[in-house]
């Protein structure tokens, strides 16, 4: 829990340490909430962004996934593998190419959401009517504060 100030207000540099440092642990469990299968994290997450995007240049995925490129190369060519990407000409530039998500792959990303909103739902099930009512307006002011 952040230190309050003389005033009564949280300090806003120990709240945004526990913040940050709850939201990692939350997301890491839920990173760990997922089917078995042969989907890394870092496949996922491309596959994620993709699912979310519609469909991206491999630069594009890339800076969306703060990877370098040969690293991206090498999570999309494992992708593309297992069935779960597939490329196609661009649209406007014919020297490029759009990575998008497969039915495979809408499959995968669609069960591994669906795996960590289960646990998620249970956990939170398991709270009182207030906690999930604080958590509720948490939540509003997280999206808000994630707008750019």
């Amino acid at each position: 829990m952040a230190e309050r100030t003389g005033t009564n207000r949280v300090n806003p540099a120990a709240l945004a340490t526990t913040l940050r440092d709850s939201i990692v642990r939350l997301n890491r469990r839920l990173r760990q909430v997922r089917p078995l299968g042969d989907v890394t994290q870092s496949q996922l997450s491309a596959l994620t962004s993709l699912e979310l995007a519609g469909a991206l240049t491999p630069r594009e995925l890339a800076e969306a996934e703060r990877v370098q490129p040969p690293t991206l190369t090498k999570i999309v060519a494992k992708l593309e593998q297992l069935g779960l990407v597939q490329r196609a000409p661009h649209p406007t530039d014919g020297r490029q190419v759009v990575l998008s998500a497969t039915d495979a792959g809408r499959e995968v990303f669609t069960e591994h959401r669906r795996a960590r909103d289960e646990w998620l739902t249970n956990r939170l099930a398991g709270l009182t009517a207030e906690e999930q009512a604080t958590l509720n307006a948490a939540a509003a002011i997280l999206t808000r504060l994630a707008k750019d």
